[in-house]
């Protein structure tokens, strides 16, 4: 599993882009992890699935809600990252309003998750590879703080959590 101190594994995400601009087309677009990460400081967390109820109602709206704190600390960006399309994250991210706060990252193989150790395996559910409920920060590609929670709970990985530890 990764740690502290381990550099992002190389990977590439999928954003589902709303509005074309900058040399974005609309639709799904290839974030690769190393070079969105290099010379910034980003609050990464992730979530089992889009749509999810503790997901939904808690987690990714306590990111939106402290987005300008992180901002004033110091993050220069926000992600949630999940094991699900790109059409299913951008649909998630109208649903929850994270335009302008937080971006929606798809890992629609689970290759990230899978380079991070950070999986959780519920095919016996019929919901198949997906990743354990976690945040980090990272600074320049590199983990400084990562929180991974017990199994279903949400105790760790909270925004108020990393936001605390970001000022620290």
């Amino acid at each position: 599993m990764i740690k502290v101190g381990d550099t992002l594994p190389a990977a590439t995400l999928m954003e589902y882009i709303e509005v074309e601009g900058n040399g974005c087309s609309l639709g799904p677009n290839a974030v690769d992890v190393q070079k969105a990460t290099a010379g910034k400081t980003i609050a990464i967390f992730a979530v089992p699935g889009a749509f999810t109820p503790t997901c939904s109602a808690q987690h990714v709206p306590g990111f939106v809600a402290q987005a300008a704190a992180f901002k004033a600390a110091g993050v220069d960006e926000i992600w949630c990252i999940a094991v699900n399309d790109a059409f299913v994250m951008g649909a998630w991210a109208r649903d929850q309003k994270t335009a302008g706060a937080v971006r929606m990252l798809a890992d629609g193989d689970a290759i990230f998750t899978k380079a991070t150790g950070l999986t959780l395996d519920l095919t016996g559910k019929g919901l198949g590879l997906r990743s354990n409920r976690y945040s980090m920060l990272v600074k320049d590609g590199q983990v400084v703080q990562l929180n991974v929670e017990e199994g279903g709970k949400l105790a760790v990985s909270d925004a108020a959590t990393l936001l605390n530890q970001v000022r620290n």
